[in-house]
């Protein structure tokens, strides 16, 4: 399609800011104004491209490259009237000078992969329709002809991963059943990112970031060996929680409680709703004497576990309920010095937890230990309730040293009323 010209708008990406009007024409937004005798040039060889008069219409275009020859627009059109008058060779010069002058610009990227799709050459017409799909803009338009050649592109780029995945089954699949699935996970994770298949997630602490930690989603067991005394004590545990829910005078309250006029963002649902409920046996560090006298099994076992000793920030202990069909939406936790430890207790069918691009389900009585500075989100789609004990525990990956530092500077912020937030855990 032929691109008019119109007036510049702020957008770093403002080349992609196009849409089709029907199938003759589009108006591009932002794209660097051109010359007086330039857009003259184009506006009169668009308007014969339209009539069609193809040769003038060539002619004009050519005339507007040689007096705007920077403008990438112009090479595109150019381009566009050279295919509609069957040049093919002068119409992929023209498409390659656009490219030359903008390499992010979606339409002539389109253009160049269908050439070379045209011509047999996979792997360039793969590279090129992974480089139009990089570049496109979510905010822009399509018109129906663009959005068409999108579409195009990511079937192609489907098709091409499917048959790589296919031929990487074919030549690793063996190997890989070979090892155990946590010798090979982020071998795996690392194709699946790049087959398309996965996303990259990082930590997003929302008050205190911790640098150069690794940003692991699911910890390794290994970094906690206290986690097999957790599991064994399931059956307990769950039997005070019961005998919790049973006496109806718990106290549990909704989790998410935010005051009168705060931004409640994706917690709308949730705000002061008892569909994710909570009842702590330690919360930012301070004991629930009443709730650990009626708990005193689950109180003792917690006093014996690495817990999470940040002053006036952890640890932190609590009995998370979340009510049939109900779902956490995603979230990032407060900092990544620390590890959430979920300990399921009652989970019914058609729950699960993901923690950036890894979902795993709850199993009663199996532990696991995530950053929760991590996009992370859960559901129960199920009838009954759920229930899972959480708690904290250091980041395995800081030094007792760094673990000290860490606690006084907390102190020295407290002291000079330079407070942070207090931690919070999902």
């Amino acid at each position: 399609m032929p691109m008019r010209w119109s007036p510049p708008t702020a957008s770093p990406r403002c080349r992609q800011r196009a849409a089709f009007e029907g199938s003759r024409r589009f108006v591009s937004a932002g794209v660097r104004p051109l010359t007086d005798d330039a857009a003259g040039l184009n506006a009169a060889g668009l308007r014969a491209l339209s009539q069609g008069q193809v040769a003038s219409a060539v002619a004009l275009l050519r005339r507007a490259v040689v007096a705007d020859p920077a403008s990438p627009l112009l090479f595109y059109n150019l381009a566009t009237a050279l295919h509609a008058a069957g040049d093919a060779a002068s119409h992929e010069t023209a498409v390659d000078e656009a490219l030359t002058r903008d390499p992010y610009f979606a339409h002539a990227l389109l253009a160049k992969a269908r050439l070379l799709e045209t011509r047999g050459d996979g792997v360039g017409a793969i590279t090129h329709y992974q480089r139009l799909i990089a570049a496109l803009d979510p905010a822009a338009p399509m018109g129906p002809g663009f959005a068409a050649g999108v579409a195009h592109a990511r079937a192609v780029l489907q098709a091409a991963n499917d048959a790589l995945e296919v031929r990487l089954e074919t030549v690793l699949g063996d190997r890989l059943d070979a090892e155990s699935p946590q010798a090979t996970e982020r071998f795996r994770h690392a194709v699946e990112i790049g087959l398309g298949r996965r996303r990259i997630y990082h930590p997003q602490p929302l008050v205190l970031a911790y640098p150069y930690l690794p940003p692991v989603q699911f910890f390794d067991r290994a970094h906690f060996p206290w986690l097999s005394q957790l599991e064994a004590a399931t059956p307990v545990i769950r039997a005070e929680l019961q005998a919790l829910l049973a006496a109806g005078d718990a106290g549990f309250a909704p989790y998410v409680a935010y005051p009168p006029g705060a931004p409640v963002n994706q917690w709308a649902t949730l705000n002061h709703s008892d569909a994710w409920a909570a009842q702590f046996l330690i919360q930012h560090g301070i004991p629930n004497a009443a709730i650990r006298a009626r708990c005193p099994r689950t109180a003792a076992l917690l006093d014996t576990l690495p817990l999470f000793d940040l002053p006036g920030r952890g640890p932190v202990a609590f009995f998370s309920l979340l009510k049939p069909h109900t779902h956490i939406p995603p979230h990032t936790g407060a900092t990544n010095i620390r590890t959430i430890v979920h300990l399921p207790l009652i989970v019914p069918e058609l729950c699960g937890f993901r923690v950036g691009n890894d979902s795993r389900p709850w199993v009663e009585g199996q532990a696991f230990a995530f950053d929760d500075s991590i996009e992370h989100e859960a559901r129960n789609g199920s009838d009954k309730l759920r229930a899972v004990l959480i708690i904290d525990t250091w980041n395995p990956y800081l030094t007792p040293v760094e673990r000290d530092l860490l606690r006084d500077y907390v102190a020295v912020l407290d002291a000079q009323g330079r407070s942070m937030a207090t931690f919070g855990a999902g």
